[in-house]
């Protein structure tokens, strides 16, 4: 059983993205981080422990130009994550979401 998702966070762009928060839709733990300078990442593990129903992953940021973005993506079922890790690479103009293979 997997009770939680590695992610990384890949900043691309030429400025820094800040007030980075990556949840579940439940919203039971986020983790946060200040800054990602451009060129730079970020990886964590998000605790999917308390996590009971179906949702799915979300992605806050500010850019620099102080306009703030929302990506939810991927699937998760009764608490369990369906794939050990997502990767979110964070572009000029848009953010481009990966996840492994489903885990079987």
């Amino acid at each position: 059983m997997n009770h939680g998702i590695e992610m990384k966070i890949i900043n691309e762009t030429n400025q820094p993205i800040s007030k980075v928060e990556f949840t579940t839709t439940e919203k039971i733990r986020v983790i946060e981080i200040d800054k990602i300078e451009p060129n730079d990442s970020v990886t964590a593990f998000l605790s999917m422990k308390k996590n009971k129903k179906d949702g799915a992953y979300s992605l806050t940021f500010t850019r620099a130009n102080g306009k703030k973005e929302i990506t939810t993506n991927g699937y998760y079922t009764n608490g369990i994550a369906l794939n050990q890790w997502v990767a979110f690479k964070i572009e000029e103009d848009t953010t481009i979401v990966k996840f492994d293979d489903l885990i079987h």
